[in-house]
């Protein structure tokens, strides 16, 4: 088979279910409404039920779910009829997935999941099925054609049902006003939860210090900034930052000087330095080091105390952008 034939399937799979997608987008209607509400008004949680390749997506949709503040659980259509319907409480909202609503497993457990639930939201392609009528509320994902050339493969069906679980996660989240500072709180982990949660203080370490007084000595100077290895040494008077030396200012010194014998910190020190406090967000340092194309900041605590240093390459090691 040529590439060109390759691309040209790849481009009717995007074609076709792009088409179903905007045919079932165009069809919305108030019972999503009624999801929403049924959903963000319970006082339960939300379980999410399929079976075959719509189980697929029911465990795709309760992580997007979890994940933008709507507790869900999944629950597997089979195991429901042998004994985990159990997890299924009378205060819950069920959505239950399925292309044909016709399955043995969903038409034998629809009216179960009815019965043992607040609301149920039928989430079918087939309006006139078992699943339908059983359900209080039905989100309509019917397709003309699967994507595949057989017709067969679930393909824009299950693309649709998870645009239509995506677009529930979504409106819930605008329903409830969810911030990013709500989403950061489920991604704790990894560059996304760093960059959204962590604080200065989380890239310092406390002990690091370097510090000379502003009568110290060039030599003191670089072993203070050798010591540091942050390439900076704060410079204080009376446990107060009156400034800051840089290995850039060690090397415009040599540039100037062919002497510095007699000179001190003082001499060669950038006076009133910025400074950054440890309670601010890691992502704001970065954008103030960027700002001011510099590659360090001072750290301070409330009391406006030297805490330690911080460097860009800390925070981009984090992943932090």
């Amino acid at each position: 088979m040529e590439k060109t034939q390759l691309l040209n399937s790849a481009q009717k799979v995007f074609q076709e279910e792009i088409f179903e997608l905007k045919a079932i987008a165009e069809r919305l209607n108030d019972s999503f409404a009624e999801a929403v509400y049924a959903i963000a008004n319970t006082s339960g949680k939300l379980v999410v039920v399929g079976v075959g390749k719509s189980a697929h997506i029911a465990n795709k949709l309760v992580a997007t779910f979890n994940s933008t503040g709507t507790p869900a659980q999944f629950l597997h259509a089979t195991e429901a009829i042998h004994g985990d319907l159990g997890l299924v409480r009378p205060a819950d909202v069920v959505i239950c997935i399925s292309k044909s609503g016709n399955t043995p497993e969903i038409a034998y457990l629809a009216p179960l999941l009815k019965s043992y639930s607040t609301v149920l939201i039928g989430l079918t392609g087939n309006l006139q099925s078992e699943l339908a009528k059983c359900s209080d509320i039905v989100l309509d994902v019917s397709v003309t054609k699967e994507a595949c050339p057989n017709n067969l493969a679930p393909t824009s069906s299950t693309t649709a049902q998870l645009v239509m679980g995506d677009a529930l996660a979504v409106a819930l989240m605008q329903f409830r006003s969810f911030t990013e500072n709500d989403f950061a709180k489920y991604h704790p982990g990894g560059a996304l939860g760093k960059r959204l949660l962590w604080k200065v203080e989380n890239m310092v370490d406390p002990s690091r210090k370097p510090s000379v007084s502003p009568d110290s000595t060039i030599a003191e100077v670089i072993n203070s900034l050798t010591s540091g290895k942050h390439g900076i040494t704060a410079v204080l008077e009376n446990n107060q930052i009156v400034g800051v030396i840089t290995d850039g200012d060690l090397r415009r010194m040599l540039l100037k000087y062919t002497d510095f014998q007699h000179l001190q910190a003082k001499d060669i020190a950038t006076m009133n330095p910025k400074t950054i406090q440890k309670a601010t967000l890691a992502r704001e340092a970065l954008a103030l080091l960027r700002q001011n194309s510099i590659g360090q900041l001072v750290v301070v605590d409330e009391d406006n105390t030297y805490y330690g240093i911080v460097d860009i390459h800390s925070i981009l090691n984090e992943g932090i952008e």
